[in-house]
């Protein structure tokens, strides 16, 4: 085949194989399995070497669709229980194909004023879906880490003129160790920022009371009191994933207030609690903080990537971001954000467009009622792990997770972990439901997430009855 230029024609009818393959493949989700290994042959297709010559526009797009298709782990399916991972509501894909079909250049204003324009009115509207102060500054990102990164960074810029430093030009070279203090509830994306902003991963020193990592606030208090008055950086977490517990935010925002520290909040999916009345006591101060940060494609159910970050002073992140110093660059006039100049990104999509494309879809009542549902399905899951005689509860059931265990009668103690173990592989392998496993309080454990838009109480059924079933075949053999 010839060049893209000879093949510029082909454009609608392959983007129409996309939209007909779409109907069969979402009308099937809540049938198949969400993962079939007998299928994972299919993507050697998609290997080899380069061609010399290509296929043409529309049997290279159907040999994706084929195999995609059919090897795909159907993770925005209903029973993908799996990490803690949302689907795409049909407002939201269709945003994210907009997204793609307009492919704006949505860093700098001058490239695309509808990009940011419509950033600023989907942060507008997620600061008044949380409950943050609308003087907040904001920017959207690829996942939760960039918005860890964007926050801590702004963090680190207060941090470090604190001690008369820009870190931006001077970097951190002679300065002490950025303070970094949380609890046992802190999430490895934290630590992963840190990391990348050079402040190192393992710095962050943890305050708990307790083996489930809960907040030990007289512990974190003497922390900061020991410092004598030197700037300090607190992470409070809205939503463990293990248990959907979270700290007590109001408390934390009082000792940063108390002794002069940056209160980082990591919402990932548990912000999302402020929707409801029935939880929006977790999300209590998130409001006081100095930057949060959350995912999309967690629980709004936007596709993959999404993040956001929020923080207090806007000017932070402008001096944390925006210095390039090229000429080609153009700062832009009154009114006009650039914000790739507000984030780690120089490069960025239109990701704005299926988060607007959902809330202006469902709205605040129809975003409350989902998080409500879920609420329900994962209470539902709790009830049916404490009535089976061969399941354990380890925690209440918090926001959208359960966290349980397999414990068959007769079965010793010393011999669960490695049980549990087994049958996280054995249900990963057999495909009909997906839950990994993870640890809590040093015990091997399954810790569902029901966040997908179309899960239901007959989901959370089928992935017990599959566990019961899978569990009883490995004690028996």
């Amino acid at each position: 085949m010839s060049d893209p230029l000879h093949e510029r024609d082909q454009a609608a009818p392959a983007l129409d194989l996309v939209n007909r393959a779409a109907g069969p493949y979402l009308d099937g989700l809540a049938d198949r399995p969400v993962h079939d290994r007998a299928r994972d042959g299919l993507i050697d297709e998609l290997d080899g070497p380069l061609p010399v010559k290509g296929d043409g526009t529309l049997a290279s797009v159907e040999r994706l669709l084929r195999v995609g298709t059919g090897a795909a782990t159907h993770s925005s399916g209903p029973r993908f229980f799996h990490l803690v991972v949302g689907g795409s509501t049909p407002a939201a894909m269709a945003g994210d194909w907009t997204a793609s079909l307009l492919d704006q250049i949505a860093g700098l204003w001058v490239t695309s004023p509808l990009a940011a324009r419509v950033e600023t009115t989907v942060l507008e509207w997620l600061k008044e879906l949380f409950g943050l102060p609308a003087s907040y500054g904001g920017v959207l990102t690829p996942s939760a880490t960039f918005a860890h990164v964007t926050g801590l960074a702004c963090a680190r810029q207060w941090w470090a003129e604190r001690h008369g430093v820009d870190v931006v030009s001077e970097g951190l070279a002679g300065l002490p160790r950025m303070p970094v203090f949380s609890s046992g509830l802190v999430h490895a994306s934290t630590r992963k920022a840190l990391q990348v902003l050079g402040c190192g991963r393992d710095t962050l020193r943890t305050f708990s009371r307790d083996d489930g990592g809960r907040l030990d606030p007289a512990a974190l208090e003497a922390a900061l009191a020991a410092l004598g008055g030197a700037p300090a950086v607190i992470v409070a977490n809205l939503g463990d994933v293990n248990t959907g517990d979270s700290d007590p935010i109001a408390d934390m925002a009082d000792l940063a207030e108390r002794y002069g520290a940056w209160l980082h909040v990591d919402g990932a999916f548990g912000i999302f609690a402020a929707l409801s009345p029935r939880t929006a006591h977790m999300a209590r101060g998130v409001e006081r903080a100095d930057s949060v940060t959350a995912d999309g494609h967690k629980w709004l159910n936007v596709p993959y990537e999404s993040g956001f970050s929020f923080v207090r002073d806007p000017a932070v992140m402008g001096r944390a971001f925006g210095s390039w110093g090229s000429a080609y660059l153009p700062d832009g006039g009154p009114g006009e954000i650039n914000y790739n100049m507000l984030g780690p990104e120089s490069s960025r999509r239109a990701r704005a467009f299926p988060i607007w494309a959902t809330l202006r879809a469902y709205g605040r009542e129809g975003h409350r009622e989902m998080v409500e549902r879920h609420l329900d399905v994962a209470a539902h899951l709790a009830r049916l792990v404490e009535r089976a005689p061969d399941l354990e509860l380890l925690a209440p059931s918090r926001l959208c997770i359960t966290c349980f265990r397999y414990r068959p009668p007769g079965v010793p103690e010393d011999r669960l972990d490695d049980l549990n173990a087994r049958l996280g592989e054995a249900l990963l392998a057999d495909g009909r439901v997906y839950a990994g496993t993870s640890t809590y309080r040093g015990m091997t454990m399954f810790r569902p997430a029901t966040l997908n838009w179309r899960t239901t109480e007959a989901d959370a059924e089928m992935l017990v009855e599959v566990l019961r079933e899978l569990g009883a075949r490995l004690t028996a053999g």
